[in-house]
């Protein structure tokens, strides 16, 4: 069972739980919680369900994992199907001031295209290595999300403790939460809760992936054509 060899079952120290999390424990070892692989198992079926369904109708889920055992995975695992990312820390109003995120990342792309074109040269050296240090950072933190032009469907969060912010973000904005919780975090805050480690590489490599494979599935059937009946009749 890959879920048991990548550890997902491994939680936290039975003094850090959070009482909401009893019904996804199976047992304590060595002062350990141990996860329930089988109520896993279910609950990851149902938030694979759900992103799947998300990208079929041509919607976006936003991967977000800004820990830093997780940033790479993370972003390999969006880019692998397509979908934005944030792998670096959250800026607050991400969501809730999403309008003000656009105008930064259209400077950006003004910035970029005067790079390219020279027309950089123009601005004093001092002017332009005040806006080049300027791109390099706006690329830092919004190159996982340029192309996103609304708010995304859904996010997956790969620590829901960790990366509290963009969860309570997304709640206020109604986008729907999917993310790895583990023994010491409040599930009542995720619509899509997956109980899991949410720390090991391994696990976090492996929940990536089969994310991905949901939502590359997901966006499969979005490209298909839609054949009515009067086609059929045609044929």
């Amino acid at each position: 069972m890959e879920m048991l060899k990548a550890g997902v079952h491994f939680g936290h120290k039975k003094s850090l739980w959070n009482p909401k999390m009893a019904p996804y424990i199976f047992t304590t070892r060595n002062n350990i919680h141990i996860l329930d692989l089988e109520k896993t198992k279910n609950k990851l079926v149902e938030a694979l369900e759900f992103a799947s369904a998300v990208a079929a109708r041509g919607g976006t889920v936003l991967f977000i994992g800004t820990k830093r055992q997780a940033k790479a995975a993370v972003r390999a695992a969006a880019e692998s199907c397509g979908m934005p990312y944030v792998v670096e820390r959250w800026l607050g109003g991400t969501f809730t001031n999403f309008r003000t995120i656009q105008k930064t990342v259209k400077k950006m792309e003004k910035y970029e295209k005067m790079m390219e074109s020279g027309e950089i040269a123009k601005y004093t050296k001092k002017e332009q290595l005040m806006i080049k240090r300027e791109v390099e950072k706006m690329k830092l933190f919004f190159s996982g999300i340029r192309e996103m032009k609304k708010l995304p469907d859904a996010i997956f969060v790969f620590d829901v403790k960790y990366d509290n912010i963009p969860v309570k973000e997304a709640r206020a904005t109604k986008v729907k939460v999917v993310g790895l919780v583990d023994t010491n975090a409040d599930p009542s805050e995720v619509d899509y809760l997956i109980p899991s480690n949410d720390d090991a590489i391994k696990v976090i490599e492996f929940m990536g992936t089969v994310m991905a494979e949901a939502v590359n599935e997901g966006k499969a059937k979005f490209a298909e054509p839609v054949i009515t009946p009067e086609a059929q009749e045609v044929k």
